[in-house]
């Protein structure tokens, strides 16, 4: 791109071959990079470059993820001269650029329409070391483990336990869980065990205990998802006036904020009526977890209104059903293509405006498998963190797969403490 095909920077074979393997020419990516935080976020739009000190200490490649990190260091209001510290990491959390930037900041704020360009993203990998910073105040609370009576499941309440966030009371046959414990090296001493024959009479006895206040959220451990489901829709005291659905709250390194889709495992193919009630219950999550006024994006496969395309129509419904109060507490658009719904940029492009587009909180899908399809394909091809939690009932429901990793089943945790504590003063 920049008409320098020098084999020294654009080659590694050749460069691995010379004495100076060090730095490739990538690295002046790395270094426009720094231009774009200081240009567009820190001190932002309107920002004169002074001057720039930078020292490329390791080989920049195609492939390598960077985190740019500017600070600053030392402020002159008079002029507002800033001077700032620059630093670029790669994927390994070795420096392979620093030095200082000396720049005029601006004298006020300025907002501009973006560029069609890619977008800059700021993005954090410290996750889930924040979400347990987060919740760790809250204290833990009594969840019932239902039938977990595998390694995984098991050792996913343990471990919660370990963090702080449950008291777990483990449901299921006590003679299958000392055994497993035995045969895993798992400790279960001074945790509560309800003695029940199988995971129907774990499920039932689980939900009677949330029902009656005895724990605050269940915990799904090696039953069947429908039959958890099932003993909770039977429980008198149980359910409330919203229809059960699922969330997953996401992060991936792609997008600058944490974002909620649902429904992408429970609800099959929703009606308009159902999707009211997946909407509001993905707006209370959106609520415990700190968002005031989530954005909502009710996704589809075009971002206008066709006749022949239901998931259009119920889009423009829901819409008008914000505007009238139906739903209320966050801001709602749509019909959205997923594109428009988390960039910017595409929004642009299409001529969309809208507080929503490109900003989303809420990712709405139309039906379960397009859901279920987006949150696996961002967790397996986009290095997406996940946690899912199924709203609607009294209590949160903590709803892994046999597939999540340790730190899914650990965030699944840390959000059913938040939606605990937020029911405590919003009951649902």
């Amino acid at each position: 791109m920049s008409g320098d095909d020098n084999p020294q920077h654009i080659d590694a074979e050749f460069a691995a071959s010379t004495r100076f393997h060090g730095v490739i020419a990538h690295g002046m990516w790395g270094a426009a990079l720094i231009s774009a935080v200081l240009g567009t976020r820190l001190p932002g739009p309107g920002t004169i470059y002074r001057g720039q000190t930078l020292r490329f200490l390791l080989p920049v490649r195609v492939g390598d993820t960077l985190t740019i990190r500017v600070t600053v260091i030392a402020r002159e209001p008079e002029h507002r001269q800033v001077r700032l510290a620059c630093v670029c990491v790669n994927q390994d959390g070795h420096t392979v650029i620093e030095g200082e930037a000396d720049v005029i900041a601006p004298k006020e704020s300025i907002a501009r329409p973006r560029t069609t360009l890619p977008e800059v993203r700021l993005s954090s990998a410290d996750g889930m070391r924040r979400l347990l910073d987060h919740v760790r105040p809250l204290g833990s609370i009594r969840v019932a483990v239902v039938h977990p009576c595998d390694e995984l499941s098991l050792s996913a309440a343990l471990d919660a336990r370990a963090a702080g966030l449950i008291v777990p009371v483990l449901v299921a046959p006590r003679a299958k869980l000392e055994a497993l414990a035995a045969q895993a090296g798992l400790d279960l001493a001074g945790i509560a065990i309800e003695d029940v024959e199988h995971s129907h009479a774990a499920a039932a006895r689980a939900a009677a205990m949330a029902a009656t206040g005895e724990v605050e959220a269940l915990m799904k451990g090696s039953l069947h998802t429908d039959e958890l489901m099932a003993a909770v829709l039977a429980t008198p005291g149980l359910r409330t006036r919203r229809r059960l659905s699922h969330c997953f709250l996401m992060q991936t390194p792609a997008y600058p904020r944490p974002f909620i889709i649902t429904d992408a495992a429970i609800n099959i193919a929703p009606n308009l009526e159902q999707k009211a009630d997946i909407v509001r219950n993905a707006i209370d999550l959106a609520h415990a977890i700190g968002v005031a006024l989530p954005r909502v994006a009710i996704l589809a496969a075009v971002e206008t209104i066709n006749p022949n395309m239901p998931a259009t129509l119920d889009a423009a419904a829901l819409c008008k059903m914000a505007d009238r109060g139906q739903i209320t507490g966050a801001l709602l658009d749509g019909p959205l293509a997923f594109d428009n719904a988390v960039s910017v940029a595409a929004a642009t492009v299409k001529g969309i405006v809208s507080e929503v587009a490109g900003r989303a909180d809420v990712l709405v899908v139309p039906d379960l498998e397009s859901g279920n399809m987006l949150a696996k394909q961002l967790e397996y091809m986009g290095d997406a963190a996940s946690a899912g939690i199924v709203l609607g009932a009294r209590v949160p429901i903590v709803l892994t797969s046999r597939a999540d990793s340790r730190a899914s089943r650990i965030a699944s945790c840390a959000v059913a403490l938040m939606l605990a504590h937020h029911y405590r003063n919003c009951p649902p």
